[in-house]
C-alpha cells in the first residue's frame, strides 16, 4: 500500500507563518509532509527532519536540497540541535508509519507475518518477542490496560503464559491468534488483536514518554508567535497533547479578589480537525486522525 501523508493540505496551511522560516518534521515517516514544506518555503527557509528508522532516513537522503537536513534520532532530541526561540514551525504525525504495517519483516502487523518485533528504530533497544517471553503477568496486564484499553486484558494475559510454557511467542501471528481466541463470536468490526498490537508498540518504544518530553523542548525552541501542529491516531495521543497544552492555574487565597489566574503560554487556533470523506476513501487509514494547532504567545 502507498504511503499518503494525513491532513496535508490542512496541517501545511497552519504551520507555515513565514516562508523564510526555520521549521522541523517530527517524524518524517516516508516524507510526504516534508516534500510539501519543502515546496513552500522559500530560498531563507529551512527544514529539518527527525526519525527514529533508519530505512526513514534512508528515504529522506534522496531528497536533494541545501535547506533540509535528515537526523536519524527520536524527537525528544530537538534540544540537542535547536537554540531557544529558534524554530517558526513544528509537526508532528504521531504513532506509526503505513508501510511498516505493509512489511511483515518490521513485527507491526497482525495481517501480515513476520518476526515480532514492533521497534521504530529495528538496530537498537529490544524486539517485543525478547520482552513478551520474559515479561512477568503484572507487566503484561500492565501494559494491556494502560496502553490499549484492552478489556480483555486478563485473559490474553494468562493466554501468552500458557503458550509460554510449551514454545516461545516469535511471530506477529503467534500472537494474533491466540489474542484471537480470546474473542468470542466471529461478528466484528475491528481485528480482535488491535487493541493489543498498538499497546505493545506504544510500550516498546515508549512512544507517550516521547512525545511528553518532545513537547516540552518545542515550547522553547519554538518563537513567538510559532506553530505546533499535532496530528494523533488514538486517544491516548490526542489526549496527551491536549492536556499538555491547557493553561496552568495559579491559585490564590480566598480572600484576595483573585482567585485564579491561567498562565497562558500557547493559544489553541485549531481543534479536531479530522480528515475529509474524500481523503479517507483515498486513504481508509486517515479516519482515526485528529489534528490540533497551537500558537506559541
Amino acid at each position: 500500500m502507498l504511503h499518503f501523508p494525513v491532513l496535508l493540505e490542512e496541517s501545511l496551511r497552519y504551520l507555515i507563518s513565514n516562508k523564510d522560516g526555520n521549521y522541523i518534521d517530527c517524524t518524517y515517516g516516508r516524507g510526504g509532509h516534508s516534500r510539501k514544506i519543502l515546496g513552500e518555503i522559500t530560498a531563507g527557509g529551512t527544514l529539518t527532519a527527525f526519525d527514529k528508522d533508519p530505512e526513514a532516513i534512508a528515504d529522506a537522503k534522496r531528497i536533494n536540497s541545501s535547506q533540509f537536513t535528515a537526523i536519524n534520532s527520536s524527537f525528544n532530541k530537538l534540544e540537542n540541535y535547536f537554540k531557544d526561540n529558534s524554530v517558526d514551525g513544528i509537526l508532528y504525525d504521531l504513532g506509526t508509519c503505513s508501510t511498516h504495517f505493509d512489511d511483515g519483516n518490521r513485527g507491526f502487523s497482525f495481517m501480515n507475518n513476520g518476526p515480532l518485533d514492533m521497534r521504530f528504530n529495528n538496530t537498537k533497544g529490544k524486539p517485543l518477542y525478547d520482552w513478551i517471553n520474559n515479561a512477568s503477568h503484572d507487566e503484561i496486564l500492565k501494559v494491556l490496560y494502560e496502553y490499549g484499553d484492552e478489556k480483555h486484558g486478563k485473559l490474553i494475559t494468562r493466554k501468552i503464559l500458557e503458550y509460554r510454557e510449551k514454545q516461545k511467542i516469535l511471530t506477529t501471528f503467534d500472537l494474533a491468534d491466540l489474542i484471537k481466541d480470546c474473542y468470542p463470536g466471529k461478528n466484528r468490526k475491528i481485528h480482535p488483536a488491535t487493541k493489543s498490537f498498538q499497546a505493545f508498540r506504544i510500550f516498546i518504544n515508549d512512544e507517550l514518554n516521547e512525545i511528553n518530553q518532545s513537547l516540552n523542548q518545542a515550547m522553547k525552541i519554538l518563537k513567538k508567535d510559532g506553530r505546533i501542529v499535532v496530528i494523533s491516531f488514538h486517544s491516548l495521543e490526542d489526549n496527551l497533547v491536549k492536556n499538555f497544552f491547557k493553561p496552568n492555574k495559579l491559585e490564590f487565597p480566598k480572600d484576595i479578589p483573585i482567585n485564579t489566574i491561567e498562565d497562558e503560554k500557547f493559544k489553541c487556533i485549531a481543534k479536531k480537525i479530522r480528515p475529509s470523506t474524500d481523503e479517507i476513501n483515498i486513504n481508509s487509514r486517515s479516519r482515526s486522525a485528529i489534528m490540533r494547532v497551537f500558537k506559541k504567545l
